[in-house]
């Protein structure tokens, strides 16, 4: 029988891990209530410089997104934030979004009405982090890296989103990403948002026509950040 949701916050849960822990974080998720996962490979961009002069330093990250509803959500995250250590530094992170719908799955989609209400009551919550996501022409990423550290930022994960054959898409919140296109994800605090977006405009002329986008979403919840 299908659950009714419409009274119900859902929240879409974002993790970035080392490479090879998704599968371990989709397990616990499911156990405390997690439907479903998708999985997304990605690059790190922060510098560990005992591990580059070791040379065991694995930049290769999975992005884990999940949704569910709020309380189950948190839960989820707890449990994630203890099993997987993300309170120590360089153990991963997690966030949370507010999901005002979700067309596709039968188990969550809300009726339009509920919608608008879900949000007018998020308009007034103040959050401390966002998330900037910048697409860019693939080759770019790291150019996007660097102005954002310039402004502030303290790097970065850059998701990968080529498909199997250049004339495939792949979907991502809702926008389909060219083959030859990179995400650039940075969390970043509140107050340095302003200045990290501006400095990737100019250095990278976003403004300009076929040169990128930039968009920003606030964060809810956040393990992990340092």
């Amino acid at each position: 029988m299908q659950k009714n949701y419409d009274n119900k916050e859902l929240e879409l849960i974002c993790m970035i891990l080392n490479f090879g822990l998704a599968s371990k974080a989709i397990k616990l998720a499911k156990k405390n209530g997690v439907l479903g996962a998708t999985v997304f490979l990605g690059r790190g961009t922060i510098k560990n410089r005992i591990l580059e002069f070791l040379e065991i330093n694995d930049s290769r990250k999975e992005i884990v997104l999940m949704i569910a509803e709020k309380a189950t959500a948190y839960k989820a995250l707890e449990a994630l934030n203890k099993d997987l250590a993300l309170h120590k530094p360089n153990h991963g992170i997690a966030f949370t979004f507010s999901v005002a719908n979700l067309w596709g799955s039968k188990e969550y989609q809300k009726q339009d009405s509920q919608v608008q209400q879900d949000n007018n009551k998020r308009g007034g919550e103040n959050t401390m982090y966002q998330a900037i996501y910048t697409i860019v022409d693939r080759g770019n990423a790291e150019n996007v890296i660097s102005a954002a550290n310039k402004a502030g930022a303290r790097g970065g994960t850059i998701i990968n989103a080529r498909g199997s054959g250049i004339h495939e898409t792949q979907t991502l919140f809702a926008m389909q990403i060219e083959p030859e296109k990179e995400m650039v994800l940075i969390i970043s605090k509140n107050t340095l948002t302003e200045a990290i977006v501006a400095s990737i405009r100019e250095e990278l002329s976003i403004d300009e026509p076929g040169k990128g986008i930039i968009f920003v979403l606030d964060v809810n919840k956040t393990y992990g950040l340092y």
